[in-house]
């Protein structure tokens, strides 16, 4: 299934992408007075039953519940994660532009829920920074709680996928040997529109990634280039600490960031800018920059 979070005036609500259609599941519910979870976040902390009853309560939605994807206002799919988990450094191309050694284990760092904003918003440069820069990156929303998981079996903890945005002011986050100012300015975590449940991607290492900024190709790599996969870092990190349902995880990002240009023909993004990611079999996320 492929779920959203979205705005009914101030309140947010679950729905399904279906046929360019969001289907209003907690609608299709009260006209059928079923139970069903009521947010993204309770789908995850849901066993397998609640999942079958909203595949039940999609398959009985009707057009008057159906509503134009374009016409709606999400919301970041994920909004109240316990950790946003991030891998740098992780597909070799772009560690080679980066002119960095290929990484022994996963660097991890982190951004915080505040960086989090969603498909289509408009996100602010802040005023002590004119480096900011694009990653389209392949994030993983987890599913069950991971302790000391093994490679063989850590996808068996992922709930489903969503592409991100690892927006990065790069001089802030290069004057410290600590990334973490450059990396969670407000809204620098867009992420969305939708997340794809497991069963859809059976495998996350297939998977092409593309970014263009104002209508220019500048990042078109796959996850095939990864240097740890993904089942590979989910495992490292429960190792660290334990994963929680809900928990982010962005998995790095390929070639062709503006950090990665020669300096005196980098131009980072700007006011006014737009940017679209596209992942295949998660959609386009778009962010505008003011």
């Amino acid at each position: 299934m492929n779920f959203v979070t979205f705005y009914q005036g101030e309140e947010k609500k679950l729905g399904i992408l279906k046929d360019e259609a969001i289907v209003d599941i907690g609608q299709v519910a009260n006209r059928l007075n079923h139970s069903v979870p009521q947010s993204l976040d309770a789908c995850i902390n849901s066993d397998e039953s609640a999942m079958d009853a909203i595949g039940k309560l999609l398959e009985s939605a009707t057009n008057e519940e159906m509503l134009a994807a374009n016409d709606v206002n999400l919301a970041p799919p994920v909004s109240n994660p316990e950790k946003i988990l991030c891998v740098g450094l992780n597909y070799r191309q772009h560690a080679n532009e980066m002119n960095s050694p290929i990484p022994e284990i996963p660097v991890v760092f982190s951004k915080f829920s505040n960086a989090l904003s969603a498909h289509e918003e408009t996100v602010s440069i802040p005023e002590i920074t004119d480096k900011v820069d694009h990653e389209v990156e392949l994030a993983i929303i987890i599913g069950e709680t991971a302790k000391s998981v093994s490679v063989e079996r850590a996808l068996e903890h992922v709930f489903g996928y969503t592409i991100a945005n690892d927006l990065s002011a790069r001089d802030l986050q290069k004057r410290t040997s600590q990334w973490v100012l450059g990396k969670s300015c407000d809204g620098f975590c867009p992420i969305g529109p939708s997340v794809v449940t497991t069963d859809e991607i059976p495998d996350p290492q297939t998977l092409s990634l593309q970014t263009v900024v104002n209508g220019e190709v500048k990042q078109s790599s796959t996850t095939a280039d990864m240097i740890f996969s993904c089942a590979e870092i989910i495992s490292h990190i429960s190792h660290h600490m334990t994963l929680k349902p809900g928990d982010i995880i962005l998995t790095g990002t390929p070639e062709g960031v503006i950090m990665g240009e020669p300096e005196e023909t980098r131009e980072f993004l700007k006011q006014g800018d737009r940017i679209d990611l596209h992942i295949d079999q998660l959609g386009t996320l778009t962010t505008h920059l003011r």
